[in-house]
């Protein structure tokens, strides 16, 4: 099942490839179609998920469900070993809930995509080449198979944002990526190393297998990795600096401050299918990679480095708080309140208790909703108008009330007004961090209190926002012609928006949908890690 969910876009896209240009309108649908598959899959396999202690996943093989393990390639290297590569899928609790929303998410971009106009051939060829890719980073338990498809998001995120984006298109798919490229190239090197460390004790072959690197005793005697006291990289101990590389590498994506440069650029020059699937999924992708890989395969550097990572994650908080509340353009405001927002998975993930990884997971999954819904509705107005600035519209309530009330639901749902996804998310992150200090003295009480202000932040500015644009008399830059331009939501745009809406609440009011399938696996990650 695993397998069809990865591979059923390609199919998809296939189709598209050898349709002639003349059924062009069809594309649309035919992409449409492959998402609403992909969605069904993912709910089933969401439904049929087993939870209890005996499925807990993280660092225990055979605890992972729908696994498929398949050789791919052997090599002997003669002096060198044996090499392994294993096609190897399969989730656990926090890969199903990821799973879910990221399905969800690319149906909405998908109805999104019905604003391009250009080259529609090309555009749903490489949406579906980069769905198949970030199915596949969630699913990917050998890290060989992992990095191919975290390699494989690039390319076409990089034609998507340079071919269809906006003014300043060039600049902003080359600094994506570049970003993302230099967190690659240093990732695949630490791959390398713990490929030379790790053996499969079934086989005596090197090998790529994740979990198996989360098992200290199966690094092979000698290797860069195994002797924290005596193996050192420019001074350092090895497995410090592996950790380093793969967090800058994870981080980017998140994207945490000071690595987050290229974020705000690409959201705003990227088209609006796009921009959903970078905050949506793109940023989840980086915090996933720290959870699995970072702490799980480096649980004392991550024990050690846990102030600094809280420390950073409150920095975002802030940062991307204040940035947004500077902010003239719509896009750049949600942009920067997704890097603030993000900063509450790093603060839980640093917490290393299971109030903080769980409050850290519901705020990939809740953040996913909120990020998706929130681009979706700037870019309702950009394409009626071709305008963003906040201080060219007033009075909208009174002129869109159907699109006022969506903008309400996730402009509350997203400052963690309680009912609401993001104060379940908020809340728990805060008391994992809180609660820190006195049970493993990691992460210090006055952080978790700093990342409550940055709630106060984000209401500052999504309510400056609301004020500003929707309420009080009627007034439009473009004047007449902007007011007849500025039409309510379509029928297309409502069964968008609904669906998203009514996840957000009902997520809010019943958070056991998340918290019930990642639990195991978060009491089996936060017993590994105090077991180090």
């Amino acid at each position: 099942m695993l397998s069809l969910l990865i591979f059923i876009p390609i199919l998809f896209g296939l189709i598209i490839v050898v349709l002639p240009s003349s059924l062009r309108a069809s594309f649309k649908y035919i992409t449409l179609l492959a998402t609403i598959v992909q969605l069904c899959i993912s709910v089933w396999l969401y439904l049929n998920f087993k939870t209890g202690v005996a499925y807990g996943g993280i660092n225990i093989e055979n605890q992972f469900q729908f696994v498929q393990k398949l050789p791919w390639i052997n090599l002997n290297l003669g002096a060198l070993g044996k090499m392994q590569v294993d096609y190897f899928v399969g989730i656990d609790g926090i890969s199903i809930t990821l799973l879910v929303m990221t399905s969800l998410v690319l149906v909405v971009a998908a109805l999104a995509s019905w604003e391009i106009k250009s080259n529609l051939k090309g555009f749903f060829a490489l949406f579906l080449l980069l769905d198949m890719a970030l199915i596949g980073v969630f699913c990917s338990l050998d890290f060989f198979l992992f990095y191919i498809f975290y390699e494989l998001m690039l390319l076409p995120l990089y034609f998507l944002i340079g071919m269809w984006g906006g003014a300043r298109r060039e600049y902003a798919a080359i600094k994506f990526f570049l970003y993302t490229l230099f967190g690659s190239v240093f990732m695949l090197l630490v791959m390398i190393g713990l490929y030379l460390s790790v053996t499969d004790p079934a086989t005596g072959s090197h090998t790529f297998n994740m979990v198996q690197m989360m098992n200290p005793a199966n690094y092979a005697p000698g290797s860069v990795f195994s002797t924290l006291s005596h193996q050192t990289i420019f001074g350092f101990p090895a497995r410090t600096v592996g950790f380093i590389v793969l967090f800058i590498a994870f981080a980017i994506k998140v994207p945490v401050v000071p690595l987050h440069t290229w974020l705000p650029d690409a959201h705003v020059e990227a088209p609006t299918p796009v921009s959903i699937i970078l905050a949506g999924i793109l940023l989840k992708i980086g915090g996933y990679g720290i959870i699995r890989i970072c702490i799980g395969i480096f649980p004392d550097v991550a024990a050690s480095g846990a102030f600094w990572l809280g420390l950073l994650g409150i920095i975002s908080i802030i940062y991307g708080a204040l940035n947004a509340l500077a902010q003239r353009d719509f896009k750049r405001i949600i942009a920067y309140s997704s890097v603030s927002q993000m900063g509450f998975v790093l603060l839980g993930i640093a917490s290393q208790t299971a109030e903080g990884i769980s409050g850290a997971v519901f705020q990939m999954v809740s953040h996913g909703f909120l990020a998706t819904m929130l681009f979706f509705l700037v870019g309702v107005v950009y394409n009626r108008v071709h305008d963003r600035d906040i201080y060219n519209f007033r009075g909208l309530g009174s002129l869109m009330p159907k699109y006022t009330v969506f903008i309400m639901i996730a402009f509350f749902a997203s400052l963690g007004l309680p009912g609401f996804s993001a104060f379940i998310a908020e809340a728990f992150s805060l008391a994992g961090a809180f609660k820190s200090e006195a049970v493993n003295g990691l992460v210090p009480q006055w952080m978790a209190a700093v990342g409550a202000v940055g709630i106060l932040f984000s209401a500052c500015y999504f309510l400056w926002t609301l004020q500003r644009m929707f309420f009080g008399s009627l007034s439009l830059k473009g004047g007449e012609i902007w007011k007849i331009a500025m039409t309510d939501l379509n029928t297309r745009e409502m069964i968008t928006l609904i669906p998203l809406a009514i996840t957000v609440l009902v997520l809010g009011l019943m958070p056991s949908l998340v918290f019930e399938k990642i639990n195991d696996s978060v009491l089996s990650l936060v017993q590994f890690l105090h077991t180090r």
